[in-house]
């Protein structure tokens, strides 16, 4: 049982570890400066050209150009623009290594989904969970696979 203990308590890197800083910085570029401000360039930079997106209530994006395509012409073009909130204390970063030498790293937590209308406040609309694969292409990350699940809509009343 003590094994099993130390698995569990040294799988998930410290929240303090250059690598979980590096996978923050990067999740902050694709959603603080990506999605919340539909600057396209940034899922450009930062998704690998072997991607996919597994969304629970939308399905299977399954190229880079699909999904880029998707945020600029959906996305950017809605009436109101959408806005998200990572759940600071949920995310985890657990690294991916081939004997012993880091390849990847599998980022999760929850997140908040907003909508801004203009000449309104923002406002609350949803909330999900993700679980994201990042891959050491070279020597730099890039995010390869999105999985995105158990999204409850806040009734608005």
């Amino acid at each position: 049982m003590l094994v099993l203990n130390s698995i569990v308590l040294f799988a998930q890197v410290d929240k303090t570890s250059d690598l979980f800083k590096t996978l923050k910085v990067k999740d902050s570029l694709l959603f603080s400066v990506g999605f919340n401000t539909c600057d396209v360039s940034q899922f450009e930079k930062l998704i690998s050209n072997d991607f996919e997106f597994y969304h629970d209530t939308s399905g299977l994006t399954d190229s880079k150009e699909t999904f880029v395509t998707g945020v600029r012409e959906g996305l950017c073009k809605m009436e109101y623009r959408a806005s998200r909130k990572l759940e600071d204390s949920t995310l985890e970063v657990f690294p991916l290594k081939n004997n012993g030498v880091l390849y990847g790293a599998i980022q999760k937590g929850l997140h908040r989904f907003y909508a801004k209308e203009e000449d309104k406040e923002a406002y609350f609309t949803s909330i999900a969970f993700f679980t994201h694969v990042w891959l050491l292409e070279g020597d730099e990350w890039k995010l390869s696979r999105i999985l995105s699940y158990d999204h409850q809509t806040v009734d608005r009343k």
